[in-house]
């Protein structure tokens, strides 16, 4: 099997479906048919199969219990609908895993929606992996990935989330220390009560006191009434505090002494009251080199380093982004009321290929903005801000495609010239066609050829193709 999965092809339009079959086969993935009627099901079931594209008219001939049955195909990603539906609108079954698409068929976007097929099942394969447990589905569905450190760091977080350790979250901004924090609290013995978030550098100094102890009426100008501190609304719950590292040396002392003694005293307070609260802290500042310059205290750090988590950058984990794309692709679709189907495989490689300074939350408002501004269609690369196209994938064949060796085209033992070049432009017509959608006069101007010898030559090299 290929290492991008088997893909089922089920369509009565014989051009139709040689067209997506050499697209797809250029594209990596394994394709099969149905052989001399074999029974839908018994086909799937034989040859292993991780995705089926069927005509939907075609689909209820050769299926007609295809709905009723399902849940026995479940977590095949099925997409269906080359019939009447319309384009982007996910039709739901017993598996709940269909992604629709129109005729004509838009090549781009039927990767697109294999690409999302893939990474929807990637996650619900992990899912099943991690043994289905509401921990890993509450991680996965707050904190997306399955890329390896992501799964390390969801691993950390369960083993830290039944202790009853101080946690320090590090990390660049934007890759979801909140969401790492949150993820703790709702894990533990602690989730019935509140979770309750501070960011340390937007409030101002001489109001993080206040803020986090509380103060008594008449403590200072402008208190004319007591108030609640974070630390009391966090009693038994969990306090985060985002952003430690710009904590001034004077709360620092404050924070150590509840961390030490579990009690506080509220602004001009007269005694103490005790607490028992969880903290959760995180920076996206070095505390060690802070230490060393003595703005932060060093014991405060060892109090608040007890378990240490640190949250990969974005691009650590790239594997990750067509997965988080999907993700904020459905839900600003939903919030926006747009129709947006996805990235077409150009885009996607560009935003692959990008470092991600901002991490997540970079591709989150990126991906928000592109719903916003496109409204429906398909993502390409000429929608996309100019920043993220400076290291722009070039669209061409690579040396890997080709099965030849990336660092030394000439193996040692040599190689056959003649198969080599054939193989090169076997390559070149199908990816021209593909991006045709089919047009031998169109895929013949790509090649700089006649249409009568792009016809000839797909004779003589049996490319299954049928005349248009």
């Amino acid at each position: 099997m290929h290492e991008n999965g088997t893909i089922f092809i089920a369509d009565s339009d014989v051009k139709t479906r040689d067209l997506v079959s050499a697209f797809l086969t250029y594209q990596g993935y394994s394709i099969t048919f149905a052989e001399g009627g074999a029974p839908f099901f018994d086909t799937l079931k034989k040859n292993n199969v991780d995705i089926v594209i069927a005509d939907l008219t075609y689909l209820h001939s050769i299926a007609p219990d295809f709905e009723e049955r399902g849940s026995l195909i479940n977590p095949l990603m099925v997409l269906i609908g080359y019939g009447e539906v319309n384009s982007g609108e996910n039709k739901k079954t017993a598996s709940d895993s269909v992604f629709t698409i129109p005729k004509p068929l838009n090549l781009d976007e039927l990767e697109s929606l294999v690409m999302r097929a893939r990474e929807y099942q990637s996650m619900k394969l992990y899912d099943n992996s991690a043994g289905g447990s509401s921990q890993y589905q509450l991680l996965s569905a707050t904190m997306i990935g399955t890329s390896p450190p992501m799964r390390e760091l969801f691993e950390m977080i369960s083993k830290v989330a039944a202790s009853k350790a101080t946690v320090l979250i590090q990390g660049e901004s934007g890759t979801g220390k909140e969401l790492a924090a949150r993820a703790i609290h709702q894990l533990s013995d602690r989730h019935a009560k509140n979770f309750v978030p501070v960011n340390c550098a937007a409030i101002p100094d001489d109001l993080l006191e206040s803020e986090l102890f509380g103060h008594v009426k008449g403590s200072f100008t402008g208190a004319y009434a007591n108030r609640i501190g974070r630390f009391e609304m966090a009693d038994r719950g969990t306090l985060f505090l985002d952003e430690i590292g710009d904590m001034k040396a004077n709360l620092q002392v404050k924070l150590l002494r509840v961390l030490q003694n579990r009690e506080f005293e509220p602004v001009g307070a007269s005694k103490s009251q005790k607490v028992d609260v969880r903290i959760v802290a995180a920076t996206n500042k070095n505390l060690e080199e802070l230490v060393i310059s003595r703005d932060f205290r060093e014991d405060l750090y060892y109090r608040l380093s007890v378990i240490p988590i640190v949250i990969p950058p974005l691009r650590e984990r790239k594997e990750d982004i067509p997965i988080l794309i999907h993700t904020f692709l459905t839900r600003f679709n939903a919030d926006k009321r747009n129709a947006v189907k996805g990235f077409s495989r150009d885009s996607l490689a560009i935003l692959c290929n990008y470092e991600w300074p901002g991490n997540v939350r970079e591709l989150e408002n990126l991906v928000e903005r592109l719903v916003i501004l496109k409204g429906s269609g398909l993502i390409v690369p000429d929608d996309l801000p100019e920043k993220y196209l400076s290291g722009k994938v070039p669209h061409s064949v690579s040396v890997q495609s080709l099965g030849l060796p990336a660092e030394n085209l000439l193996p040692e033992g040599g190689i056959c010239l003649n198969s080599a070049v054939d193989e090169f432009e076997n390559n070149l017509i199908m990816q021209a066609l593909a991006r045709s959608g089919g047009n031998k006069k169109e895929a013949a101007l790509l090649l700089n050829l006649k249409r009568t010898t792009l016809i000839e030559k797909l004779k003589k090299k049996n490319l299954a193709f049928s005349e248009d």
